[in-house]
């Protein structure tokens, strides 16, 4: 089962702390306000996980928006003139409007799979929350 808990994908896609999968990792759901797009909680309320690791920790994941932007781009390009047979300025327009509308969930997408890659899970982080609460 790969969306199981204690794997990555879990947390990338359920938009969880990468350490003991029960905290939300975002202050905010998806939206299109640019001053909360990307918003993140200081620490995980559950295992108090320090999500800005070091300063301009997620600077990196700038490379990460990049490379989905760029896959994103040739993706709907391609399909756009070669699927759809549209001239060049509207397979551009298309893609365009790909990336105006897909922006927020790259810029979200990028951020936690930047932490994910390194921080691990810890099933102790989990169980040792889950105690406490008790």
């Amino acid at each position: 089962m790969m969306f199981k808990k204690g794997t990555k994908i879990y947390s990338i896609a359920n938009g969880k702390c990468p350490k003991c999968h029960e905290g939300d990792f975002f202050a905010h759901g998806i939206t299109f306000n640019p001053t909360k797009i990307t918003q993140i909680h200081d620490t995980c309320s559950h295992c108090n996980l320090k999500y800005m690791i070091e300063p301009s920790f997620f600077y990196g994941a700038m490379y990460i928006n990049y490379g989905i932007t760029v896959a994103i781009s040739v993706t709907v390009f391609l399909i756009a003139k070669l699927g759809f047979q549209l001239d060049l300025l509207n397979s551009f327009l298309t893609v365009l409007g790909t990336l105006i509308i897909t922006a927020p969930l790259n810029l979200r997408l990028s951020r936690i799979l930047w932490i994910n890659m390194f921080v691990s899970y810890d099933a102790n982080a989990a169980k040792n929350t889950s105690e406490k609460l008790e």
